[in-house]
């Protein structure tokens, strides 16, 4: 079975689960993605998603697409595979790869924010706020003495912010839509509404069925604690 799809995130909402409480959820267009190539050591399979016009496509890739007899696509991605003799060329695989309960890795780009100050940027603490101290929020001294006579690399400095690669790990499927191809993952993900995203089975954590009641977490209370509140007449 293959390990993840390319998607599209559509946005946030909110659902209630069986015991009232409200789970954030961003709810992901999961397929329907194209195999485009099918490999045996290691096992992999390249997948493609989202259509596009063949005069937005190179002139290699309209070569690879008629080769394969597939349309073209936007976007090309290849997963990891544990059994691929159910899988063909020009199949499409939809959101019933995943179930409620699985647990994914959802990878895309963050969300830009331009350029930003050190404050924002690495959350610098500031300097002080009055009594003329004429440094506020500016960046302090960068230079080095005579050795080595420059400013090192890699310093925390004000500069582009966002619009990086992104991984957010173990999130839960709450529930698939087969018929609108649509996955609800609990929590937040990588990027704006729209952005493509891919979404692989957790490594982390394993499935877990959504109907697994909670059990309650028993504290065990300190008696050397406890005994000391009695004594300060604190204890309830």
């Amino acid at each position: 079975m293959i390990r993840g799809l390319i998607g599209k995130k559509l946005g946030m909402t909110q659902i209630f689960d069986k015991e009232g409480d409200v789970v954030p959820v961003t709810v992901v267009e999961a397929g329907p993605c194209t195999i485009l190539d099918i490999k045996d050591s290691p096992m992999k399979v390249k997948l493609g998603f989202d259509p596009v016009r063949e005069s937005l496509v190179n002139k290699p890739r309209q070569g690879f697409f008629k080769k394969v007899g597939v349309s073209p696509l936007r976007m090309i991605r290849e997963f990891e595979s544990s059994d691929n003799k159910d899988y063909k060329v020009g199949q499409q695989l939809t959101a019933d790869v995943f179930k409620a309960g699985d647990f994914v890795d959802v990878s895309g780009t963050s969300i830009g924010k331009g350029f930003q100050g050190g404050m924002k940027r690495w959350h610098w603490r500031g300097g002080g706020a009055t009594h003329g101290s004429m440094h506020h929020r500016r960046v302090g001294s960068i230079g080095a003495s005579a050795d080595p006579s420059r400013t090192l690399p890699g310093s925390h400095m004000p500069g582009h912010m966002g619009a990086q690669p992104a991984t957010v790990q173990s999130l839960r499927v709450m529930n698939v839509d087969v018929e609108h191809n649509t996955i609800l993952v609990k929590g937040a993900v990588p990027g704006t509404s729209n952005a493509y995203l891919v979404i692989n089975r957790s490594k982390k954590k394993k499935f877990k069925p959504l109907d697994v009641e909670k059990k309650a977490v028993i504290r065990k209370i300190n008696p050397m604690k406890q005994s000391k509140a009695k004594v300060a007449g604190k204890a309830k």
